[in-house]
Order: C-alpha cells, then sequence, then structure tokens
C-alpha cells in the first residue's frame, strides 16, 4: 500500500494565477513538479485579492518546507510546496540493521546521522537540477522511528553503544526482572502514569539493559556524563551543533514512548525514573510537537531553523488530518499502527491499547491524546520471505503468488518475531505456521 500526502487548502494557479481549492492526494515519488490539479469552481470573494496572493505566494512554488523522515529501514528528506503540499523532490537512502544475535535489532546512530545529511544534499541537489532556490526552504519538520534508544558522549559525539532499535526483544529478561518488583507481575503497574505496558518495545527497558549490560554506559550514567535520546534527540543534537553547543531536546510524542514523561503533567517523572534507575539529568528537555527549536549549524541547508517533530506514528495522524476527536487512522509500514484521537481527555484502555501523546501544536497549546494499536510486524515480512525463505525475488512477487494459491488451505501465519504487541503484549510468543 503506497502511503500519500492529503492536502486541502485555498492557493493559486501558479500558471494563470486562477484562484482554486485542492484537495489532492499527492504522490511521495514525484521527482519532477507537476501543475496541481485544477478546480474550476472560482471562490468568492477571492478574484480581487489576486495580487496580494500572489504577493504571498512569491516565485514559481513559494515558500518551500523541508522534512526529515527517519525511518527504520531508511532515512528520506523530502521537500514541499508550502502552499500546496506538492512533494517537489526527496532523496532516500537505505539505513543497514545489524542483528548480531537472534532478537536483537540494531543501528549504528552515526549511520543514521550520515544517512540523513546525505538526503538533505542530494535532495538541495535535485533543486539545482529543477532550477529551484534552496533558500526557499524556510522550516525543516522532523519524523522519526520512536522509542530506539541511543546514549553518546556529549563531549565528543561518538555514541557509547549501537542504537537499540524498537522492535529489539533482547529486553525480555530485564522486562522479567523489572516486573518482580511488583506485585502479581502486574504489568499495567505503571499505566496510571505513563499509559504503557511494561514492554521490550518501550526506551526505558532499552536503557535499563544498556546499564546493566555495556561497562562504559553504566560508569557515563554513575557519573551523569552522558546524555540519552531517542532518534530525534540525537538528530536535532546534531543538526543544531552537536558537541559545540547542540540541543539535547525531544518533543512530546517522542517522550510520550519512554515511559519515562507523566502523561498528564507532560514532564519526566520522578517515581518512573527511579523505578528504572534511570538518573533524570541524562534526559533531554521536552518541548511541544510544534516550535523553532534551533537551527541548522552546518551543510547546504545551514540557518534553516528546525521548527517541527512527531514521533512516527503520530506524525501519520496529523498527515491524514484526523484532528479531531474519535477520527482514526492506521499505517502499514515496517510494523502497524492504529491511533485514534482522543481530544484533550488522557483515556485509559482496558483492552490493551496504550495511551499516548498525539501531538501539542505549541508552547501554550493543549495536548490532544490517542489511544494506539501498534503490530510490530507487517511490511517487513516481505523482506523475511525474500532473504530468509528465499521464496520471492522482490516484493511484488507475493501478489502473483497470492494469486495462484488455493484459498481451499487454511494456513494461518502468526508473524511474532517481536513477540505480540497490542492487544496482548505477550514477550514469550513466536512466529508459527498453523495450518
Amino acid at each position: 500500500m503506497e502511503a500519500k500526502y492529503h492536502v486541502t487548502n485555498i492557493t493559486i494557479c501558479n500558471d494563470c494565477m486562477h484562484p482554486f481549492t485542492q484537495g489532492q492526494w499527492w504522490r511521495k515519488d514525484s521527482f519532477s513538479p507537476a501543475r496541481p490539479g485544477v478546480n474550476s469552481k472560482s471562490i468568492a470573494g477571492v478574484k480581487e485579492n489576486i495580487h496580494e496572493l500572489k504577493m504571498a505566494v512569491g516565485g514559481r512554488f513559494g515558500p518551500l518546507i523541508g522534512a526529515i523522515d527517519e525511518g527504520t529501514s531508511s532515512a528520506r528528506f523530502l521537500v514541499f510546496a508550502a502552499n500546496t503540499g506538492e512533494v517537489l523532490t526527496y532523496h532516500q537512502v537505505e539505513i543497514l540493521q545489524h542483528c548480531p544475535r537472534e532478537g536483537w535489532v540494531e543501528q549504528d546512530p552515526m549511520d543514521i546521522l550520515s544517512a540523513v545529511k546525505d538526503c538533505m544534499d542530494k535532495a538541495v541537489d535535485n533543486l539545482h537540477k529543477l532550477d529551484i532556490d534552496p533558500a526557499d526552504i524556510k522550516a525543516i519538520g522532523i519524523t522519526n522511528q520512536r522509542e530506539s534508544t541511543i546514549i553518546w558522549d556529549p563531549k565528543s559525539g561518538k555514541p557509547l553503544n549501537n542504537a537499540i532499535l524498537w522492535l529489539d526483544v533482547r529486553t525480555t529478561d530485564t522486562v522479567d526482572q523489572v516486573l518482580a518488583q511488583v506485585r502479581d507481575h502486574n504489568q499495567n503497574y505503571l499505566k496510571p502514569l505513563c499509559g504503557l505496558p511494561v514492554s521490550t518495545y518501550f526506551s526505558a527497558l532499552k536503557v535499563r539493559w544498556l546499564m546493566d549490560n555495556v561497562p562504559q554506559v553504566k560508569q557515563a550514567m554513575k557519573e551523569k556524563s552522558c546524555y540519552f535520546g531517542t532518534v530525534d534527540t540525537w538528530l536535532i543534537w546534531n543538526l543544531t551543533g552537536g558537541k559545540d553547543g547542540g540541543l539535547h531536546i525531544t518533543d512530546v510524542t517522542n517522550a510520550s514512548r519512554t515511559m519515562l514523561m507523566n502523561i498528564k503533567t507532560l514532564k519526566w517523572d520522578n517515581t518512573l525514573c527511579k523505578f528504572f534507575g534511570i538518573p533524570m539529568e541524562v534526559l533531554p528537555d521536552i518541548r511541544s510537537s510544534s516550535e523553532i527549536y534551533g537551527y541548522i549549524t552546518e551543510g547546504s541547508l545551514q540557518g534553516v531553523p528546525i521548527s517541527g517533530c512527531l514521533g512516527d506514528q503520530q506524525s501519520a495522524l496529523v498527515g491524514q488530518m484526523c484532528f479531531k476527536k474519535g477520527q482514526a487512522k492506521n499505517t502499514l509500514g515496517t510494523g502497524a499502527f492504529m491511533l485514534y484521537n482522543t481530544g484533550t481527555a488522557v483515556v485509559h484502555s482496558n483492552h490493551g491499547l496504550l495511551t499516548t501523546v498525539a501531538y501539542r501544536m505549541g508552547k501554550d497549546a493543549a495536548p490532544v491524546y490517542a489511544l494506539e494499536g501498534s503490530v510490530a510486524i507487517c511490511g517487513v515480512i516481505m523482506k523475511w520471505l525474500r532473504d530468509n525463505l528465499e521464496i520471492i525475488d522482490n516484493v511484488t512477487d507475493t501478489h502473483k503468488i497470492a494469486e495462484e494459491t488455493s484459498r481451499a488451505g487454511k494456513v494461518y501465519f502468526v508473524p511474532a518475531f517481536a513477540g505480540l504487541y497490542a492487544p496482548y503484549w505477550r514477550k514469550d510468543a513466536r512466529r508459527c505456521v498453523i495450518g
């Protein structure tokens, strides 16, 4: 299923300056700029303001927005026309995953950073080829894989370990050790504070594992001389200066996935941090999802502000315009994630869903919350079919195979490569084929 962007606004045709309404799906894989689709129905009361609107648009495409999309398997940088939502260009780089043991999934944080920088530079090169001025990029937003955990030395800028990705299950024993402190081993013991069950999925368990198993992390935590961050924090710190004054911050949606933030106060919670034995001094400052955090300090986009940040699934909720209570989206990628907007109320599920922050659009804005149903393994199954079972050469082969297969046979596949997430939260579940 190809993901797309939807925009709805009032804008001006770049060729004839005729006002039109636009609510059109724009393909992500668009490289060359294409003229937007035009609805010939004029908007009453706008014609007399053509000149003012033209001045606001400026240039061929008007102000541009850059978007860093750092996912589980790749990084991308996309450039949008702010007035229309059209993707003018993008560049994408695959990021190697390391699986040194069964259930372990890592990435080198330096590879993540290098891929993002490369995507930004190549996208700017594309703009030059399209005769579009990169100086028209007025702001950059970040969306990122959530929960993945990085610990680094702020003096050297070097990671103390590879990033432990969100679907990594090495913390299975850590979960058991943590729950041994809790009466009846209640997995939902901390849910009233953070909205999340104790699971291999979330950052706090990954940090705890690093403290218990990596001596240099243990020592740095003891000395409070390291920084912790999810991928957004790592990128923002490096892009805004790194060891020379980089900003150690995260946004509220990413913070809500750590098990360390109080879901109501939106601050790091002393009780949660003590429960996991993580010093609060190593944690980033929590910011809203929409504000100017800082500025790119080097490279082809030096001086451009970073002014927005959302975890990838919250970003999808916003991208699908689910701004009203009761609206929901489901996104299929490496995993599958349903988010349901619950408005400004914190709603706790009795049926295995997570309570998370959907977004907070500004320092003074009220937070909006969501219920989330998370499935760890979805699209990544295709890679397993290709690289492990070797029954397909490429993903498109699956459609043909499915059509050729008899529907009479009742064969079921449970893809529990990382246990089972919502609603079961069974870390001990294993993949199986039945039938």
